[in-house]
């Protein structure tokens, strides 16, 4: 099983992108049939909170993460990685039960900041998120598919590298999207 999917990681890339994709659209669209969905009104509410902490977590096991395999700790690096994956397919799973129930947030705040501000910084946060989704599957497909020797003569480093680095980027800026959402407005 291991050889066969070490074999098509880029195709195994591709399904899981555009799968994960297709449920944040369907989502953000409103079209997922909602009626199977459980509400809990505390839960809803709490969520958009829920997630801002699981980002600032995931920002820490990335920089962890990084900082590790720079000092060649690999399985230190390897469990950072994992635990940022994680953390973000929980923020995933919230966001989606979230949205789906109760679609985008409205952005509460005044017309100019929201045209020249918000808008601006959320256009790039989505962005980089998308652009993220088949550069972490990739990096962690190669991980999961090869040993730390045969790892070093993929991809990997130079694709978890732009990952990691689009991924803080999105994330940071997810912090500051909710603070503007949540905190500020």
């Amino acid at each position: 099983m291991e050889l066969r999917a070490k074999e098509r990681v880029p195709v195994l890339t591709g399904v899981l992108t555009v799968v994960s994709l297709a449920l944040v659209f369907a989502a953000v669209g409103r079209v997922l049939p909602t009626g199977a969905l459980p509400r809990s009104e505390p839960l809803v509410e709490l969520i958009p909170h829920l997630n801002a902490v699981l980002s600032t977590a995931a920002i820490g096991t990335i920089t962890a993460g990084w900082r590790w395999i720079r000092r060649d700790e690999v399985a230190r690096h390897r469990a950072a990685m994992l635990t940022s994956f994680v953390l973000f397919a929980a923020f995933l799973v919230l966001y989606l039960y979230r949205v789906s129930l109760e679609g985008p947030s409205e952005f509460p705040g005044p017309e100019t900041v929201y045209l020249y501000l918000y808008l601006p910084l959320l256009a790039v946060h989505v962005l980089l998120a998308i652009v993220c989704v088949p550069l972490v599957y990739y990096a962690l497909l190669l991980a999961a598919t090869h040993t730390p020797t045969e790892l070093r003569r993929t991809a990997h480093k130079r694709v978890g590298r732009v990952a990691a680095s689009l991924w803080l980027v999105s994330f940071t800026l997810g912090i500051v999207v909710y603070a503007m959402l949540y905190v500020v407005f």
